[in-house]
């Protein structure tokens, strides 16, 4: 963990850095904003301790425009209730007294760097994909992570990291998703002063921030075309382009990457690149979705408890009977995002000894096993369908439906056409096209499993 202290560093700041590298954590120092803003745009954090007396909003404001997402945490005398206030109202995610109390400064670096110990897992489906994962580690090998939305593609990503060699060096993460198109060259690469409006200082990408570690690439599947090709240069050939820059930059990273689509899909469909695939696909982990790993859901909720108890300063509750069979036998269709939230409301609503079944309870206030009324399964049918069309192309659409029908129809071509409403040559044409494409398609008496 790589933190920053903004600040002149007096005794008791220099005794908070002592703890902090007691625990694990790489510490630099900037006597004020303007040399901790260079740090940052040069080197990065993970997070930032700034003394209460220094402008903390100015910091944050400026953090904010330059699109910096480290965490700043202010410091003062444990007597300035005053001072503490306003470094919250300013932007601080948190106030830490001094003198030092060493068991404070190791929660906030435990709440920053807690990565791998958030990764719970008991289910013989997910434990053959971490046996994989830490089987191939400690290699260079790039990494594609895939799954649902909540499954905990990112934890398996730190923790991928943490049993790597770099595990002592940075683990970087940028969501391809979160950030527009236009803007996300000069997140990944950085840039030079003067390379765009708004582009004050020279400032390092997150190729650059991760150097010698990890860098993950979050919902990869969702970045640009064009800009795939550039990914594609640094991560064959380990160099980088600043945009607005004239020299390359040599990276040395591990690259990990997630999405929750297919990307091989994607491939088909021209929005994402081929080689890229190939250059990140060298180990693939899919993990399964959380109703796949059953013997993970009453664990995770345990740990979920026990976690949001301590961080609310609330008695741990065990889950009665009833509420460990309701949560065992719900879909979760959000997946560990899904339990998670669910068990830090019921921790919340939870009144007696146990959290009971009527703890559990959905977002908008309903109990998690009530049966949905008619219309509200015709609203959940309406939503999955148009889910399940949202994104794909009239061509997917056909083809799926043509290949399910003749399945249905035990490869029977004549059928087939006769429920489809087309006519046998239109259905055989479009069977070539599909074959030709490498695309398997049931034969007559068969369906494609049996194919």
């Amino acid at each position: 963990m790589r933190l920053l202290i903004i600040g002149r560093l007096s005794g008791e700041l220099i005794t908070a850095s002592k703890i902090a590298i007691s625990r694990g954590a790489s510490v630099s120092h900037a006597d004020g904003i303007a040399q901790g803003l260079a740090f940052l745009r040069t080197r990065g954090a993970d997070l930032v301790m700034m003394e209460v007396a220094l402008p903390i909003r100015e910091l944050v404001e400026a953090l904010d425009a330059e699109r910096i997402r480290t965490p700043v945490v202010a410091c003062g005398t444990g007597t300035d209730a005053r001072a503490a206030v306003a470094a919250i109202q300013a932007g601080a995610k948190e106030y830490i007294p001094l003198p030092p109390d060493p068991e404070m400064i190791a929660a906030v670096i435990e709440a920053v760097a807690a990565d791998t110990r958030s990764f719970v897992w008991r289910d013989p489906a997910m434990e053959k994909v971490v046996k994989l994962a830490e089987q191939i580690a400690r290699s260079e090998a790039s990494v594609l992570i895939t799954g649902e939305s909540g499954t905990g593609k990112e934890v398996l990503a730190r923790h991928i990291h943490a049993k790597s060699g770099r595990r002592d060096r940075p683990f970087v993460s940028v969501n391809c998703a979160a950030i527009p198109d236009n803007l996300l060259e000069s997140e990944l690469f950085g840039h030079e002063k003067g390379a765009f409006t708004g582009a004050v200082a020279r400032r390092i990408g997150k190729f650059e921030e991760a150097h010698g570690g990890t860098l993950l690439l979050d919902e990869i599947s969702e970045m640009d075309v064009r800009l795939q090709a550039k990914l594609l240069r640094a991560l064959q050939e380990r160099v980088i382009d600043r945009v607005g820059g004239s020299q390359p930059v040599k990276v040395d990273i591990r690259v990990i990457a997630t999405s929750n689509r297919n990307l091989a899909d994607e491939v088909r469909k021209g929005t994402f690149r081929e080689d890229l695939l190939y250059r990140l696909n060298v180990v693939n982990l899919r993990i399964p979705a959380l109703r796949d790993r059953p013997a993970d859901i009453l664990e995770l909720a345990a740990f979920f408890g026990k976690r949001y108890a301590e961080l609310n300063g609330l008695p741990a509750r065990a889950l009665s009977l009833e509420a460990k069979r309701l949560v065992a036998r719900n879909a979760w269709r959000g997946n560990v995002r899904e339990l998670e939230n669910t068990m830090h409301r019921a921790v919340l609503l939870a009144a007696g000894e146990l959290i009971e079944a009527e703890d559990i309870r959905s977002p908008d206030g309903e109990a998690l096993g009530a049966p949905p009324s008619p219309a509200d399964r015709a609203v959940q049918t309406a939503e999955a369908v148009t889910r399940g069309l949202v994104g794909r192309t009239v061509a997917d659409v056909e083809r799926d439906l043509i290949l399910d029908t003749l399945d249905h129809c035990l490869g029977n071509r004549t059928h087939a056409a006769r429920i489809l409403g087309i006519s046998i040559r239109t259905l055989r044409n479009k069977l070539s096209e599909y074959m030709g494409a490498g695309i398997a398609v049931a034969e007559p008496g068969a369906t494609r499993a049996a194919v």
